[in-house]
């Protein structure tokens, strides 16, 4: 690869009162400095103008400045694990990062600003904590094996972060202030959301390197029940391009595949109850989002299969009607829905018959094939199709699926390569099985994370091939922890990403002359009911335990406070909405797909990219 295009690598901060100065270790007459009063951005020619008392650091790269109450912030990352490489390219993950103010002091804030200065910044680090951030100063990781190679020779000559797939850049409003300056292009850095795993692999004697590169998109981003289904533009929730690389000896294969929300206005809103009801949105227009969607789905990834592995019974079968209907108004030759009952067909633990789903989809697989590319250039096949999967969540299920999917590519392109083989099946090679279930497994788990807040379920047959009840087990407590972050926690972690990808600006004076969103007051009843809950339980165990003998003045007293606690919490159930943690950012945007009136310029907002990219997969 043209090191024109390549960044910096590594570099020395240091920090004086008024400026910050960022020396390039690897080419040290590079020097990026940023006025800390003015907020001026440059490069200058490194000529010894870095102060001799000024404080240093090494860092690994710019995620880029983001303005909170207090002012601006530069972000760096401060620690880097190299993951592995993908085309004799590194891939590094961010280990840790350090978001540091312009300002010296907080003077100019009044308390109630430095408050929520203060959960602005916890924000921005919430997010960045968050794993699964990766980066590369050499390599595209945003796109596919397939696109990479269908562009022209200028297209690689481009900075990384003008060629990167919008899609999946998730620091691109961080850059801003870089990127609009050509100059500064080599510091900078566009960061991925998701998961890598690269692995050296072995079989028959035969070495290969084996690779999951899932790609979280950043345009209708956000927490597991506040944002649901598909915006205006056809992007949806929990979108994620997930592709499996092969290399060997200089021979590279790549399969592709996605998942995402199902592309309808629909919500699943948050209100105490284990699982609350998904509701389609009757008064908007699902056709046009719908057929928007996989426009842009054909446009950059060629035929699609529908798999749709939600309930045909109970709550999630009005959703499971509702797109298949809208698959046959649409009447897309290119499009194929196959719908899956998963919890129905795999009841009793019966999950060997996932295989009646793969054997149904063997022949599209087929014919979809995958990207091949020898050692000598020779363009064997492209992969012309792909399978969207989806679930309620995009997550458990739907990680299930697309590992054996992506297991019967993988065992034909070793066959192909001669890896495996005549007669060999990929299953009987022990050790790699262990290895590939492994790493779709986590691979389920980080995405989980990422999206729900706790671990994905299922993933004891992911790593197992089976059933087991110590899974069950798991999956049980973690239910029980997407239970509580979904309904207290992910309201703060929505706001977060609203924040942390542009799609809500700080205002000028926000907090003094302008009401700040965060200030929003509980009624009486988000104090008052849990409190005479907790008292209620309390007296009636004390009730419970107090007495060496019960009577008839006893047992009254128990019948009372058993009726307050049974009282208590079916009117807490009734309000429920009111004791959820809402977000309180962009909460129209993040549930519906429009734009509060805090959100910034339309043009952040939009985020209609997707419907645009000059970079097909076929």
């Amino acid at each position: 690869m043209d090191s024109i295009a390549d960044l910096h690598d590594d570099f020395i901060l240091y920090i004086t009162p008024e400026k910050f100065y960022i020396e390039s270790i690897s080419s040290g007459s590079e020097l990026l400095v940023i006025d800390r009063v003015s907020q001026e951005i440059s490069l200058q020619v490194n000529n010894g103008q870095i102060p001799q008392a000024s404080s240093s650091k090494p860092i690994c790269g710019l995620v880029g400045t983001i303005r909170l109450l207090a002012g601006p912030y530069l972000v760096v990352i401060t620690k880097k694990r190299k993951v592995g490489t993908i085309n004799g390219q590194t891939i590094w993950q961010v280990v840790d990062t350090e978001v540091i103010s312009y300002t010296r002091t907080l003077l100019h804030l009044t308390e109630n600003q430095m408050v929520q200065n203060r959960v602005y910044l916890s924000m921005i680090e919430s997010v960045l904590s968050t794993p699964g951030l990766y980066f590369s100063y050499s390599y595209d990781i945003t796109h596919t094996l397939q696109r990479l190679h269908n562009t022209t020779p200028e297209f690689l000559q481009m900075p990384l972060h003008e060629r990167a797939d919008p899609r999946f850049v998730w620091n691109a409003h961080l850059l801003r202030e870089l990127s609009n300056q050509p100059e500064l292009h080599r510091f900078c850095l566009p960061i991925l959301h998701g998961f890598i795993s690269i692995n050296q692999c072995s079989l028959n004697g035969k070495a290969f390197i084996w690779t999951i590169v899932s790609r979280r998109c950043c345009f209708r981003a956000g927490t597991r029940l506040f944002t649901r289904g598909v915006d205006m533009q056809g992007n949806v929730a929990n979108f994620v391009e997930t592709e499996q690389i092969m290399e060997y000896n200089g021979d590279k294969s790549s399969f592709v595949q996605t998942r995402g929300s199902i592309p309808l206005f629909w919500n699943q809103l948050p209100n105490l109850k284990y699982k609350p009801k998904p509701r389609l949105n009757p008064n908007e227009n699902h056709a046009e989002a719908f057929s928007r969607h996989f426009d842009t789905q054909i446009f950059n990834y060629g035929k699609q299969v529908l798999i749709n592995l939600i309930d045909h019974r109970g709550p999630e079968d009005v959703l499971e009607k509702a797109f298949h209907d809208m698959v046959n108004q649409l009447g897309n030759s290119n499009i194929r829905y196959e719908s899956f009952d998963f919890h129905a067909e795999c009841r009793h633990m019966r999950w060997d018959r996932l295989s009646i789903l793969i054997d149904r989809l063997a022949h599209e697989q087929d014919e979809f094939g995958c990207f091949l590319l020898t050692r000598d250039g020779t363009l064997v096949s492209q992969q012309d199709g792909v399978f969207r999967t989806n679930c309620i969540d995009c997550l458990d299920r739907t990680n299930v699926v697309q590992s054996m999917l992506a297991h019967r590519s993988l065992a034909q392109v070793l066959q192909k390569l001669g890896i495996l083989r005549s007669g060999q099946r990929l299953e009987d090679q022990l050790g790699f099985e262990t290895l590939f279930k492994q790493v779709w497994a986590d691979n389920a788990d980080v995405l989980s994370v990422q999206y729900s807040g706790t671990g994905a379920l299922k993933t004891d047959f992911t790593r197992t091939g089976k059933r087991t009840k110590w899974g069950l087990l798991k999956d049980g407590l973690n239910s029980l922890t997407r239970y509580y972050k979904n309904n207290f926690a992910d309201g703060f972690r929505q706001d977060a990403i609203d924040l942390f990808l542009g799609h809500y600006g700080i205002e000028e004076g926000e907090c003094v002359t302008k009401p700040c969103p965060l200030d929003v007051e509980k009624g009486w009843k988000y104090i008052t009911f849990p409190l005479v809950l907790l008292i209620a339980i309390a007296m009636f165990f004390a009730n419970v335990i107090t007495p060496s003998e019960y009577n008839t003045e006893s047992l009254l007293y128990l019948l009372f406070w058993g009726s307050m606690v049974a009282v208590t919490f079916a009117t807490i159930m009734i309000y429920g909405t009111e004791f959820v943690d809402y977000p309180k950012l962009c909460f129209l945007k993040a549930v519906f797909g429009v734009n509060s009136h805090h959100s910034v310029e339309s043009d952040i907002c939009r985020c209609d990219a997707g419907s645009e990219s000059p970079f097909p997969l076929a």
